[in-house]
């Protein structure tokens, strides 16, 4: 062996593996949004916690390690109830989202078959969705009201002599509410994830006999999980998150936890509202972590 090949052979010996190199150059692209989280996130989440468990008095807060917040928290029923109102919301929201997300997302892919055709009637879904949340949630008011525009339909039409009251000020005026402002969160990742599904595997279901119930839970379904995954953890974080939708539809009569929140940070309360919010997120991190214990998002999307 040459003087030449013998020092390649060394250069070889030392360099590092291609796999080593790929792995190193994607932590340095990851690097930056792991800082920007810990900065933004990971740090006022770490103060937050510090927080839930200090003491308070009515004007200042009293750095300490007690565990009477959260006591307080598990121990008091209204602060059950509120958690249970909040689950209540989302699981409510979640289910009429999926169903209409998945039908209006299935027939944009499935049934519209022009390409042009198909965008529009997309971007006709969304545009309304351009205008402020506030905005759409505050037109239900007049049309739910007591002497509103459907109650007035219904009265004019002879169906009911007298104006339905849980429409407005009420648990159902919050879920339509809910509704009408998040279900563009189901479609948009339904129909991203239907729009991928190969449609010949539809004519090969219908061609082996099955009809087209049992090829959509079949075929349709299975290959939609992805979508369906994402518009959950959409829909489910935002509701859990929201406060003033349920203090405006219900006029005062619901509540959630963000709503208690919001008063005790009011109240100059800040540990049990630290602790509070803790609790939140804890609960939020559980249900998204246990929609993706089912659907490995990452999974598929790499498909």
């Amino acid at each position: 062996m040459t003087s030449i090949e013998h020092a390649a052979a060394l250069l070889e010996e030392q360099a590092p593996p291609a796999e080593n190199a790929g792995e190193r150059a994607s932590w340095w692209q990851v690097a930056p949004m792991v800082a920007v989280l810990t900065l933004f996130f990971g740090l006022p989440m770490l103060v937050v916690l510090v927080v839930s468990f200090f003491d308070f008095d009515r004007s200042d807060i009293i750095p300490a390690f007690i565990l009477d917040n959260y006591v307080e928290l598990f121990t008091r029923e209204v602060t059950l109830r509120l958690y249970a109102s909040s689950l209540k919301f989302a699981l409510i929201v979640w289910a009429i989202t999926l169903l209409i997300g998945f039908n209006i997302a299935y027939f944009l892919v499935f049934h519209v078959r022009g390409l042009l055709v198909q965008i529009g009637l997309f971007l006709l879904c969304t545009v309304p969705f351009l205008t402020s949340n506030i905005i759409r949630m505050i037109s239900w008011i007049p049309f739910l009201g007591r002497n509103g525009i459907f109650n007035q339909a219904l009265q004019g039409a002879g169906i009911t002599n007298a104006p339905l009251e849980f429409l407005l000020f009420s648990d159902f005026a919050v879920v339509v509410a809910y509704v009408h402002l998040f279900t563009l969160f189901m479609v948009v990742p339904i129909f991203n994830a239907m729009a991928r599904i190969d449609k010949s595997l539809l004519e090969a279901s219908r061609d082996a006999g099955a009809g087209r119930v049992r090829t959509v839970f079949e075929v349709v379904l299975p290959l939609s999980r992805t979508g369906i995954a994402l518009g959950s953890i959409f829909v489910i974080t935002l509701v859990m998150g929201d406060s003033f939708v349920v203090r405006t539809m219900s006029g005062g009569q619901s509540a959630s936890v963000v709503s208690a929140l919001q008063n005790e940070v009011a109240a100059l309360q800040y540990p049990p509202a630290a602790a509070s919010a803790v609790i939140m997120v804890i609960i939020v991190t559980l249900m998204v972590a246990g929609i993706l214990r089912l659907v490995d998002v990452r999974k598929e999307l790499a498909r």
